[in-house]
C-alpha cells in the first residue's frame, strides 16, 4: 500500500482517506493541518493515531514518510502547495478544481515533465460506475445524440454566512471559490468526457454580495448540438438532468452524483443498473493508486487532458462572465 500525506483535515479528506484505507489503495502516515491539535484528532479520527503530523508546511514536504499528497485546502492554495510537493518529489492528488487558471496549470504542467511524478485532479464522480455507464451509453448511440441539460444545485450552509454580511471562503474571490467552480466543475467534467471540447462557451452567473457567482447558466456549443447546464448554491433544486438522442433521452438524477439512470423510448422507461460503492471516493483512489503503482501512463495522459480541459473551460466561462479571481 503507498503511502499518503493529507493536506486538509476536512469531511472530504476523511472520506478519500476512508476510502484509500477500506480499498488498499493507499495508507495515511502523515497529517498537515495549521495546529497540531486538529492533525492529532483527525489521525484518531481515521484510524491512524501514530500517523506523524506537521504543522509546518515545509517540514511536512521534506518528510520521506510518504510518497503522494492528497490536498483539500481551499482552490486558491492548490498551485503553491501542488507545486512545493512536486519539487519535493511526492505524486499529488489534487481537489477540483485543481488550479485557478490555465497559466498555474501550465505551469505544473511544464513542472511535471521528465519528472515521472504524477498529478491527478480529484474528479471523484468520472471514475464511479454511474458515470462510465452513462459514458458508455452515449458511445453506444453516438449517432444520434442530439444534445443535454445538466443540472447540480444545492444549497450551501455557507450561504447563510453570506446574508449576515460574511465571507467564507467558498463564496470568495480571494480562494479561487464560488458556484462554477464548486459544484459547476461536475458539470463541465461531465461535458468534457461524454461530449469533448466545447466549440464555443457562454456562462450567465448570478453575482452575489461578495462580488462571485452564487449560481448560474452556462451554454456548451458544439459542432451538431447544445449542452445547457443549471448550477448553484444559493438555492435547492430537484431537477433531474437529461441527455437527449432525438425521441429518446436518457435521464439522470442529477449530474454531480449519479444513483440513478433511466432510459425513455416511446414514453416506455428502463432502468439502467449499475454497483455503486457506499464511498463514492473509493473508485478514484483506486484508480490513481493502481496508475502509480503499475505506471500506466496511457490512462493518467487520459486523466490529465480532461483536466487540462476542464481548466481552460471554466477559465473561459469566468472571462465570458467577467469574474476575476485574485489569483489572475
Amino acid at each position: 500500500m503507498q503511502k499518503l500525506g493529507i493536506i486538509g483535515t476536512n469531511w472530504i479528506t476523511k472520506q478519500f482517506v476512508d476510502a484509500s484505507h477500506s480499498s488498499g489503495s493507499f495508507e495515511l502516515t502523515h497529517v498537515y493541518s495549521r495546529t497540531e491539535e486538529k492533525a492529532k484528532k483527525f489521525a484518531a479520527d481515521v484510524n491512524k493515531p501514530d500517523a506523524a503530523v506537521s504543522v509546518d508546511l515545509d517540514a511536512f514536504f521534506e518528510s520521506s514518510d510518504f510518497d503522494t499528497v492528497y490536498i483539500a485546502s481551499p482552490n486558491s492554495l492548490h498551485f503553491k502547495q501542488a507545486k512545493s510537493a512536486l519539487e519535493h518529489g511526492k505524486n499529488v492528488i489534487v481537489e477540483k478544481p485543481s488550479f485557478s487558471n490555465p497559466r498555474e496549470f501550465e505551469e505544473i504542467e511544464e513542472l511535471l515533465k521528465n519528472s515521472g511524478l504524477f498529478l491527478f485532479e480529484a474528479a471523484r464522480h468520472i471514475h464511479e460506475n454511474s458515470f462510465k455507464k452513462v459514458n458508455e451509453y452515449i458511445g453506444e448511440h453516438r449517432e444520434s445524440l442530439t444534445g443535454a441539460s445538466l443540472s447540480y444545485m444545492k444549497y450551501s450552509s455557507r450561504y447563510d454566512q453570506v446574508l449576515a454580511g460574511e465571507e467564507p471562503n467558498i463564496f470568495s474571490l480571494k480562494f479561487s471559490a464560488g458556484a462554477l467552480y464548486d459544484l459547476g466543475v461536475y458539470t463541465i467534467y461531465d461535458a468534457i468526457v461524454w461530449f469533448g471540447r466545447p466549440e464555443s462557451v457562454r456562462y450567465e452567473p448570478e453575482i452575489i454580495k461578495t462580488g462571485i457567482d452564487g449560481s448560474g447558466v452556462v451554454t456548451l456549443k458544439y459542432n451538431e448540438f447544445d449542452v445547457n447546464i443549471l448550477f448553484g448554491k444559493t438555492k435547492n433544486s430537484f431537477m433531474s438532468s437529461e441527455i437527449y438522442f432525438g425521441k429518446d433521452t436518457l435521464q439522470l438524477d442529477n449530474a454531480g452524483t449519479i444513483r440513478d439512470i433511466t432510459e425513455i423510448s416511446n414514453d416506455e422507461k428502463k432502468k439502467i443498473q449499475f454497483t455503486a460503492n457506499t464511498n463514492p471516493m473509493v473508485d478514484e483512489a483506486k484508480t490513481f493508486s493502481s496508475i502509480i503503482e503499475k505506471q500506466n501512463i496511457e490512462e493518467y495522459k487520459r486523466l490529465f487532458e480532461y483536466a487540462k480541459i476542464v481548466n481552460e473551460t471554466l477559465y473561459k466561462l469566468r472571462e465570458d462572465a467577467g469574474i476575476k479571481f485574485s489569483a489572475d
